[in-house]
């Protein structure tokens, strides 16, 4: 095999991504608010500043939310290019970036034609498209590190095992329990001192960073996030509400691998993150859209290799049917919408946007809706969401009249102020503070 040829379908992979991402932005389609999230945060740390993120509440440090220190190397990046598409597309890279050692690993333990076969269903996983067309998330990062640590796994570098997992401890909370998942992993296949080691070594970072470093950072003292484990009903009755939904969840995240990922002890990598998703009381968590399936990805596939590995008699119901039922889920999704001329259109709406924009000053204080958010970060540092501004009194309001039918001055004389509408077209309107 070229050396190079998995680094050129990583490079593929990685630009789809990050065109599906960016052709959104151009789109002005509304996903969430969390790449302005994000974004504040980076473009912190590229001033060598604490994470402060206004999206959130005035003073709101990031920390206190998730513990993602990771996010700060894309500061680098943002010096350069200091605008929210930089997050996407540096997503889409990881990804990429993923994809060549995973094509490695099937191309030489599986051979050409098995090996790029499985390349390619990784590279086209539904997780991904899904995953991008959220915006971007933390656990981005995680991708490529679970898939360097699983590759290691399957060749045997149980050390390389251990020092790969170990910075999943800075992607977010959770990935703790990840961590002390491989431990179980290393575990089951011999390595007892390893696996036990690292199994209590991302146990204590969960209830360390849960329990101290989070709080620490949390203007309320704790942890946002506890409530959703159980919700108001309890655990089983979460667990076992729509349980439909979450086993159709399992059979197509194991179905395609055709189901022989779960022949691998590295499959059980996975299972933290299903845990979490099946037991929070937020139905986002349940099925496969949105980004909670990206972190699973590289566990099943690298899973999905190291079982047809170990058992040849895998290879072909695996391969067929885990192309069938990934073929299944690309149809109609991002990647496959590439092809769609209308992809490729911008917002009618965007230079209207983009002049409303415009007309606010980048020193103001900015109070917005969803809608608008990602747009405004970028330009304006004191950019705040109206369902988290407080008691901060802004300079201007920004409205996108498709998604709030609130009439910014009324909605300004809430805060005590006097308003004045200075732009309004294409339902985007600007109301600026009088006096």
């Amino acid at each position: 095999m070229n050396r190079w040829m998995p680094w050129a379908w990583g490079a593929v992979v990685g630009l789809l991504y990050s065109l599906v991402s960016v052709l959104s932005w151009r789109r002005l389609t509304v996903n969430s608010w969390d790449n302005a999230i994000f974004e504040q945060a980076v473009k912190a740390y590229s001033r060598f500043e604490a994470p402060i993120v206004p999206v959130k509440g005035p003073g709101y440090n990031i920390l206190g939310d998730h513990f993602s220190p990771i996010d700060a190397l894309l500061a680098p990046a943002y010096w350069l290019f200091p605008y929210g598409q930089t997050l996407l597309v540096a997503q889409g890279l990881l990804i990429g970036l993923s994809v060549v050692p995973v094509t490695r690993l099937a191309v030489d333990r599986l051979g050409a034609r098995v090996g790029w076969t499985i390349a390619v269903m990784y590279g086209l996983a539904f997780g991904f498209g899904n995953a991008v067309v959220a915006d971007f998330h933390e656990v981005a990062f995680a991708v490529p590190i679970l898939a360097m640590a699983g590759v290691a796994f399957v060749e045997q570098r149980y050390a390389a095992v251990v020092w790969w997992s170990l910075p999943l401890l800075l992607v977010k909370e959770d990935m703790g329990v990840t961590v002390a998942a491989v431990g179980v992993a290393l575990w089951l296949v011999g390595e007892r001192r390893r696996g036990l080691i690292l199994a209590i070594v991302g146990a204590v970072a969960l209830v360390l960073v849960v329990w101290v470093v989070i709080p620490a950072f949390n203007t309320g003292g704790g942890y946002d996030y506890t409530g959703n484990l159980g919700g108001e009903v309890g655990m089983w009755e979460t667990l076992t509400t729509e349980a439909d939904r979450k086993l159709l969840t399992l059979l197509l995240t194991f179905g395609v691998t055709g189901f022989a990922a779960l022949w691998s002890p590295w499959a059980v990598v996975a299972a933290p993150t299903f845990l979490w998703r099946f037991l929070g009381d937020v139905e986002y968590y349940w099925g496969t859209d949105w980004h909670y399936s990206i972190v699973i990805m590289p566990i099943v596939f690298v899973a999905m290799i190291d079982a047809i590995g170990r058992r040849p008699r895998l290879e072909w119901p695996g391969v067929v049917l885990g192309a069938a039922v990934g073929g299944y889920l690309l149809a109609g999704g991002p990647v496959v919408k590439l092809l769609e001329p209308e992809t490729w259109e911008a917002s009618p709406r965007r230079e209207a946007m983009q002049e409303a924009i415009g007309t606010i000053p980048e020193d103001a204080v900015v109070e917005t809706d969803i809608a608008v958010l990602k747009y405004l970060t970028g330009s304006h540092d004191d950019a705040y969401w109206i369902g988290t501004i407080g008691d901060v009194v802004p300079d201007y309001i920004i409205f996108d009249r498709q998604l709030t039918q609130t009439d910014p001055v009324q909605h300004g004389a809430e805060h005590g102020a006097s308003y004045e509408i200075v732009f309004d077209r294409d339902n985007y309107v600007v109301a600026r503070k009088v006096g």
